[in-house]
Parts: structure tokens; sequence; C-alpha cells
């Protein structure tokens, strides 16, 4: 039988989040599918799940975007394809906030704010906290709650937030919600148990 590959579902897809999530994807030890970068995007679930069956090692990093178009585009329909593959185990996903005037939005279970504090309020593009309580609005997180994700980290916009989140700070707010995720599905864990296997 062969091992589900782990994966981390992120819905952005612009340069910005593409520089931000290969760079923490090396951090932490996994690896990002840099082609499924683009705003929006361009792959399809099937050409996706490929690709993350051919990389070497997980936690496998996939973007997801929309390009602000209402509904279920091309981004949510890849998306859909890829969370629920029989190979695949989504282990959690970063909803990330964008200005979609609340015509899509999202549950999530815990956000971070600009300041790199955990919330339990949703928060805006800029990582301001709002007043609805474990939700977001962003571009592409419309299917997200349809799915069985086990965590869903709401952000606001990846590698920005008023430079909070800049690459050359290290993304630190992008890279705490990565660790949170690692950190509630054991992934963890199980790369400590490994190495004390050596």
């Amino acid at each position: 039988m062969m091992k589900k590959r782990r994966v981390i579902i992120v819905t952005d897809g612009d340069e910005f989040a593409w520089r931000t999530i290969e760079h923490v994807a090396k951090e932490v030890g996994g690896r990002c599918i840099s082609r499924s970068r683009g705003n929006p995007s361009v792959l399809t679930g099937k050409e996706l799940v490929r690709l993350i069956l051919q990389t070497p090692y997980d936690p496998v990093f996939v973007m997801f975007d929309d390009c602000g178009a209402i509904g279920e585009g091309a981004g949510e329909q890849a998306l859909k394809y890829v969370a629920t593959h029989k190979q695949i185990e989504v282990i959690g996903a970063i909803a990330v906030a964008s200005n979609t005037h609340q015509h899509e939005w999202t549950k999530v279970d815990v956000s971070i704010d600009r300041d790199g504090y955990l919330t339990e309020y949703g928060v805006d593009k800029e990582g301001i906290r709002e007043l609805d309580v474990g939700r977001i609005n962003g571009d592409t997180v419309y299917c997200l709650e349809q799915l069985n994700i086990p965590i869903i980290v709401g952000i606001g916009d990846i590698g920005k937030m008023g430079y909070r989140d800049h690459i050359k700070y290290g993304s630190p707010i992008t890279k705490k919600a990565v660790e949170l995720i690692l950190e509630r599905s054991g992934v963890c864990d199980d790369d400590r148990k490994k190495s004390a296997d050596f």
C-alpha cells in the first residue's frame, strides 16, 4: 500500500505567496510545488497530484488561487480534487484573507494576526483582527469547510501585512501558521521519532 503524501493547502498563489511559501517550506524541511503558483491557478488537480507524488519528501505545500473570481473557480476545483485524492492526506490549510466583501468566506479553527498572536477572530488582508469569530473572508476559501481538513488557520495576505510578514524578516506570520499545522498534525513528533531511530 502506497504511503499517503502529507499536504498543506495555501489559498494564495501570487508572487509574494510563492516566494514566502518556498522559503518557509525549506525552513521546516518540506517541499513547495512552485508550479502551483499563479494568479489565477493554471494547473489542474490531476496535474498537481502527479507533481505532489513525485516530491521526495513532505510536507508538500500547494498553492491555489482564484484571482478574485466569485464562486468556484479553477483554483477551488483543483483544490477539491487534490484534497479528496486517495493518495493525499491534507494535514492543514492556510486560509488567506482578501478583499472579497463577504462574498466568499470559510470557518477557521484559529487565526494569526499581523503581530503574531493567535486569535479566535478572523483577520483581514492586512492581518488585523475582525469582528467575526472563527470566520475569514477570502478568495479561494469557499470550499475549505466542505473538505475533511484537520485544521484551518486564517492569516492576512502572505508575505505582506504591512511588511510584518515580508520574506526579509523571515515571514514570521506564515511560518507560525505552518508550525501550528505541523504541531497539530503530529508531523513534528513523527520527525523526532525518525531522528531517534538513527
